[in-house]
């Protein structure tokens, strides 16, 4: 059973941003930001899923975008759509309880210089996820997001996949009106030619689509916690 404070706990994010960390849309630069962007079909049919990635303090786009490949500075999938900022300051000591993902970062708390700066853990993540193999149902680029926010909490098992997309969908900011419009015009188009041509026949295979998707992440990550890597 999932305990609500746990789950709720890290969605309270502080949005504190220092007037230094600019965003700039145009030059594709989010610093400390978590960006999304629709998925090509996919988010025609479901436009809450997409790819998303990690701002450095500089602003370059990091994701996790195929097996063993961390991109840099591309954005896999195209242009940010939206985006959460981050206060860079975020970087907190671990919690003792805390479970470590290595010895190294036991010796940093046992030393007491157990903190991470952003782009400290944003380093660890990649070097991690470039030994990774992708799949979109156990090692996603919302895998590679969550294991960066873990390193930045006080508790490393706190962020999840199904979390961090909660973050993006229910906080998260458009980069501006087209990129909205963008977003959801495609799905409007699927959903009008799937209920014309398919009628009940669409909806159906719209709503067992949305079933076993959220199934799916939900089991694997509360329930069966071994199955989504993070």
């Amino acid at each position: 059973m999932m305990d609500s404070d746990t789950d709720l706990k890290p969605m309270m994010i502080e949005q504190i941003v220092p007037s230094s960390m600019q965003i700039d849309p145009a030059k594709a630069r989010f610093p400390c930001c978590i960006v999304w962007t629709p998925l090509p079909v996919i988010s025609w049919l479901l436009p809450f899923v997409g790819h998303v990635g990690i701002g450095r303090e500089d602003g370059v786009i990091v994701d996790f975008a195929g097996p063993n490949f961390v991109s840099v500075d591309n954005f896999t999938f195209g242009s940010v759509a939206r985006y959460i900022q981050i206060p860079k300051e975020k970087s907190i000591t671990k919690h003792p309880s805390a479970t470590f993902r290595t010895e190294e970062e036991y010796r940093l708390v046992e030393s007491g210089r157990n903190q991470y700066t952003w782009d400290d853990a944003l380093k660890k993540t990649t070097q991690e996820y470039q030994q990774q193999t992708y799949s979109i149902l156990t090692c996603n680029c919302h895998s590679f997001v969550a294991n960066h926010l873990n390193r930045l909490e006080s508790q490393a098992s706190g962020w999840n996949v199904v979390n961090v997309a909660a973050l993006i969908l229910l906080k998260g900011q458009w980069v501006n009106t087209p990129a909205m419009v963008q977003s959801y015009l495609s799905f409007f188009v699927a959903f009008f030619m799937g209920v014309t041509f398919g009628g009940a026949t669409f909806l159906t295979f719209l709503a067992f689509l949305v079933f076993i998707l959220f199934g799916w992440y939900l089991c694997g990550t509360y329930y069966f916690k071994n199955i989504i890597q993070l």
